[in-house]
């Protein structure tokens, strides 16, 4: 029954896919292209990790395939060993965050292109293709471009009279609710990062139609669905590992930004996601680490107006969570999230003199206000 099940999802993902890829998407190959290699990060879920990258490997286009493994507490480094022989498999002692296990897998390539991949990614033939011939057909300062990402399966809104749901459920930028639904739409993930007056980094195109056409422009780039230029991370460095999970994407971006890069969209790249599949939307881990790192990227690079409106929804938000009960759980780290940031706040701001220092120094040949 299991073996029955198993295989009619994979029919849903791959229609998934080739519905992505008839709105919209042209795949093209080409000759000569820049040496181009894929890290994708694992923990604990080598079963996910091996279906993305078998992906990749069957697609064709990558010189090189990277499997970082975050210092899984299960069987993943043998059994990704064993099941991915064709890619690289790099085993670190410890789980240091997405951001560490991605720059482990971005030092050890030796390619002018990396791409990032979720591992609960499942990329549609061409993805890296792509990405690659985009950045290289693209000017010389486009750090980075970031692929269509399709939330995997089919998705339906509740109606607002509707009763709560007790599964699975999203929640849109307008706060409605959307099911996973066999008759329903297949919705957007992300077109790249945008980050809102407050601080938020968040999904462009959040559960938009799926043949949306966005702009080519776009402030960020999403870690989940990426190309990066080498030269570019040669110029600010790679994520930052001290954020640990969540936001380590959108933080390089400012940093491109205001060295004078640029990030655009590919809609042609594109890859079907099983959102949060690795660490859960509403886990403690999510909570705190989303709330902390949006501060905290803010009063890096953010104007001050930012951060102070970043602060202040932060605290009440976590005041009006004590006083509901029924989310004290969610309060509480919320309000440890901004707690942890006060008491590093001489260190914040010697990281944002540091930055601003840095920034003032405008690339050889590179408008910064461009």
């Amino acid at each position: 029954m299991r073996l029955v099940r198993g295989a009619v999802v994979r029919r849903r993902r791959r229609h998934g896919l080739r519905e992505a890829l008839d709105r919209g998407a042209r795949l093209t190959l080409s000759d000569g292209a820049s040496r181009t290699a894929v890290v994708v990060v694992n923990w604990n879920r080598a079963d996910l990790t091996t279906r993305s990258v078998r992906a990749v490997l069957d697609d064709g286009a990558a010189d090189e395939v990277i499997v970082v493994d975050n210092g899984s507490t299960d069987d993943s480094v043998a059994v990704l060993r064993r099941d991915l022989p064709d890619a690289t498999v790099l085993a670190r002692d410890t789980n240091g965050g997405f951001a560490a296990g991605a720059n482990a897998g971005i030092r050890h390539a030796d390619a002018d292109v990396v791409v990032l991949l979720n591992n609960d990614a499942e990329p549609a033939p061409g993805f890296v293709a792509a990405l690659r011939d985009h950045l290289d057909a693209a000017p010389a300062d486009v750090a980075a471009v970031t692929g269509r990402i399709v939330l995997a399966g089919r998705w339906t809104r509740l109606q607002s009279a509707a009763p709560a749901p007790t599964g699975r459920a999203l929640r849109d930028h307008d706060g409605h609710l959307w099911v996973p639904s066999p008759d329903g739409e297949v919705r957007l993930n992300s077109t790249g990062v945008r980050v809102d007056r407050d601080g938020n980094g968040m999904d462009r195109d959040w559960f938009a139609p799926a043949d949306r056409v966005a702009d080519r422009a776009v402030f960020g780039f999403s870690g989940g669905a990426s190309a990066l230029r080498r030269a570019a991370l040669d110029d600010v460095g790679l994520l930052d590992e001290s954020l640990f999970m969540y936001y380590e994407d959108t933080e390089l971006a400012w940093r491109l930004r205001r060295r004078g890069w640029r990030v655009e969209y590919v809609g042609d790249a594109v890859v079907q996601h099983d959102h949060s599949a690795s660490s859960g939307v509403r886990s403690d881990l999510f909570v705190f680490r989303n709330a902390r790192n949006r501060i905290v990227v803010a009063l890096w690079h953010a104007p001050w107006s930012t951060v102070l409106r970043a602060s202040t929804r932060t605290l009440v938000r976590g005041l009006r969570g004590l006083a509901a009960g029924s989310t004290r759980q969610e309060a509480r780290l919320v309000l440890a999230a901004l707690a942890d940031v006060t008491g590093h706040l001489p260190a914040h701001l010697a990281h944002r003199l540091r930055q601003s220092r840095l920034a003032s120094v405008p690339r050889s040949g590179v408008d910064p206000s461009a």
